[in-house]
């Protein structure tokens, strides 16, 4: 089967398929709608052959279907029909739930992307469960994201940012009570250490946990191994 993945990001739109080494890459943002963004993806993989569609949102996701408006870009998400325009079987996840699933190497995994906002999995056994732990509140009246996302990062410099992501780190890590944790996201690169039992993990992964979630293993005609 050939998959077409799709990494809806607030940033950028990371798109790549079975049987293709080149990602093709366009910005999102605040204007960009599902119709703009599959107009784009359709427009630069006019060419490619897929069988079925998964798509990384940055967003809450249940039964795979999205349940809210993602914060950093345009509206009419939710009830958007993905199926129906792509003709084609379509899976979706939160799209740090997808990279999860790509960075996963066995045990109990915390995933956590320092990107614009905070994304956020936990992985146990090969079961997936998506979490939305950025918006919980912190600390002064502020939550997670507002320390570790792309705002706080920018109010509070680089050194201090360091030093939140460590902090949000050994805590998630130890409520969750992960073997390890990866942290994804375009933001990590900026760490110049990590915080015991963690380990950088790579956008990249994002398509290969899209492909996972059409394997037995992980997704596939079960869903007894992974939670959406």
């Amino acid at each position: 089967m050939k998959i077409l993945v799709i990494d809806v990001g607030g940033t950028h739109v990371k798109v790549l398929a079975t049987g293709h080494k080149q990602r093709v890459e366009f910005p999102s943002g605040s204007e960009m709608t599902p119709a703009k963004m599959l107009a784009a993806v359709r427009a630069a993989t006019a060419d490619w052959k897929y069988d079925a569609v998964s798509i990384g949102y940055p967003g809450p996701v249940v039964h795979g279907c999205p349940i809210g408006e993602p914060r950093h870009l345009g509206s009419g998400w939710v009830g958007f029909d993905f199926k129906k325009v792509f003709g084609r079987p379509v899976k979706i996840v939160n799209d740090a739930a997808m990279q999860a699933l790509g960075s996963y190497q066995g045990g109990r995994m915390l995933f956590l992307g320092l990107g614009t906002g905070l994304g956020s999995a936990l992985i146990v056994d090969n079961v997936l469960e998506p979490m939305e732990l950025a918006h919980l509140p912190y600390k002064k009246g502020r939550t997670y994201e507002d320390y570790v996302g792309l705002t706080g990062l920018e109010r509070q410099g680089k050194k201090k940012w360091r030093h939140q992501v460590n902090e949000v780190v050994r805590q998630l890590k130890s409520a969750v009570q992960a073997d390890y944790v990866v942290l994804g996201g375009g933001n990590a690169r900026l760490l110049k250490t990590l915080p015991p039992g963690t380990r950088l993990g790579d956008n990249s992964n994002a398509f290969r946990g899209g492909y996972r979630l059409w394997t037995k293993r992980y997704g596939g005609s079960t869903h007894t191994r992974f939670v959406h």
